[in-house]
């Protein structure tokens, strides 16, 4: 699998391997994307949940193994995040760093190498999640430069103050009410009709669970790594939402500059914004659950207008453009199935292209202010990759935007090499159902003013939702 990718796995006891020779963790999470408390994490300290149904089994040869039984996970959690930590330097640097998902006959069932990792200490690394009455396993790989503390609490797990006492906490076994799959044999004979678990050719032998001991202590975050290397901003992946917006720098002045409006909901519903600022403005949207999204402008008639997005993509995430009237009122149609989040950005809030690669998936709203250079994109979807560039130099009307050119309308994977004037440059990825990559090559020196629709003053133009300042150029 890729990053972002999902597919269905059976629902039945599943034996999870992290490669290799980190901390490994699992969060039980509810629909709102937290525990219900400490019990609701496994981890070295509480090695099996309550209930049974996730179990931390032991690590051989620098993999860690996990159990999680699907069919006894309690209906309240939605979702198994596997969570990955290093003591000592940063996940690019862990080798071989991988997680995979066996079914009881020791078939793999789903597998993610991690290769996006930078200078976070901790990554959630993958998800099992309910949809459509069965189990999905989800590629993460969602770094925390903050740590295993700011992950964990960022899923509601309440952090110790004080750091781990050096004395070894005593692994417990889950009760034993109830069925518990896999529950490890205590050297006795095995049990007539019972499948047992087939570890693959290059995997450990099952492992026992640990005996019974006293309660399980209380969560502590381990000691904080060595300060060898300097953290790096970590790439994140929406679940459901989407990264925090980019904070607008002086290099783009085409535009009105806003605080961002954030709305949340569930399934179809009508978006009404008001006390924009007139001009493009772009809108982020994010989606967890399957089946059909699309968004359309509605006129003032109450009209669906162009369509901008159009996917049958799982847990979509994107951005597009939008325009805002002006009275200041957007207003945006959105069929969907499952809880959403929308955003409305100003463009200076859109990434810039730079000569270092990154990577995305989703439609997006991309901005260049350098001088010539060469988009290098890697799609990696099967459906339609629609690429328009829209030209802003000499164009000063910040209300509107200049005709678009269509660089790029072609379908499934595959690699593009699209050549771009100076800026200012918005590059629209208005349709990508899927991950690619994008990076400058050739990129030269800008050879004048960027005067793109630069509005050099900033003015409070009005007031809007919520009675917060919305902000442009005048």
């Amino acid at each position: 699998m890729i990053k972002g990718a999902n597919a269905f796995v059976p629902t039945v006891p599943l034996r999870i391997a992290v490669r290799s020779g980190l901390d490994v963790a699992a969060l039980l999470l509810t629909e709102k994307g937290r525990v219900r408390g400490d019990g609701d994490i496994v981890f070295h300290g509480a090695p099996a949940h309550s209930s049974g149904a996730v179990r931390l089994l032991g690590e051989e040869n620098g993999t860690v193994w996990l159990e999680a039984g699907l069919t006894a996970v309690e209906e309240e959690i939605v979702r198994v995040l596997v969570v990955g930590s290093t003591e000592s330097g940063a996940m690019r640097d862990v080798y071989g760093l991988s997680v995979e998902a066996f079914a009881p006959d020791g078939t793999s069932v789903a597998r993610y190498e991690v290769t996006e990792a930078g200078g976070e200490t901790a990554m959630v690394l993958a998800e099992l999640y309910r949809r459509a009455g069965g189990w999905k396993f989800r590629a993460v790989g969602q770094g925390y430069v903050n740590g295993l503390a700011g992950l964990v609490t960022d899923h509601g797990v309440d952090v110790a103050d004080e750091p781990p006492t050096p004395t070894h906490a005593t692994p417990v076994q889950a009760p034993l009410q109830g069925p518990v799959p896999f529950q490890a044999p205590v050297q006795a004979a095995p049990v007539q009709d019972s499948v047992p678990f087939q570890v693959p050719a290059a995997g450990p032998a099952p492992f026992q669970v640990p005996a019974a001991g006293p309660a399980p202590a209380p969560f502590q975050v381990p000691p904080a790594p060595a300060p060898a290397m300097a953290p790096q901003p970590a790439p994140v992946q929406a679940a459901p939402g989407m990264p925090a917006p980019v904070q607008a720098e002086p290099d783009w002045s085409f535009g009105a500059v806003f605080e961002p409006y954030t709305q949340t909901g569930r399934d179809n519903d009508v978006i009404t914004v008001d006390g924009l600022p007139p001009g493009p403005v772009v809108v982020e949207l994010a989606i967890r659950g399957d089946g059909y999204t699309g968004l359309w402008p509605l006129t003032r008639f109450n009209k669906e207008g162009d369509t901008l997005v159009n996917s049958t993509e799982d847990d979509f995430q994107g951005r597009v453009l939008a325009h805002v009237p002006g009275n200041g009122r957007l207003r945006l149609q959105l069929k969907a199935d499952g809880p959403w989040e929308l955003r409305v950005l100003p463009l200076a809030a859109a990434r810039r292209l730079t000569e270092e690669e990154f990577e995305c998936r989703g439609p997006d709203v991309l901005l260049h202010t350098g001088g010539t250079a060469d988009l290098a994109l890697h799609y990696r979807g099967d459906d339609n990759l629609i690429v328009n560039l829209y030209e802003l130099a000499g164009h000063d009307d910040p209300t509107s935007l200049p005709t678009d050119e269509n660089v790029v309308n072609e379908i499934g994977k595959r690699r593009e090499t699209v050549p771009l004037p100076e800026g200012p440059l918005i590059v629209h990825l208005e349709m990508a159902d899927g991950p690619w990559r994008a990076r400058l090559k050739r990129l030269q020196p800008h050879s004048g003013p960027q005067n793109g629709g630069g509005l050099a003053n900033v003015t409070d133009i009005r007031r809007g939702q919520s009675g917060k300042s919305w902000w442009g150029r005048r």
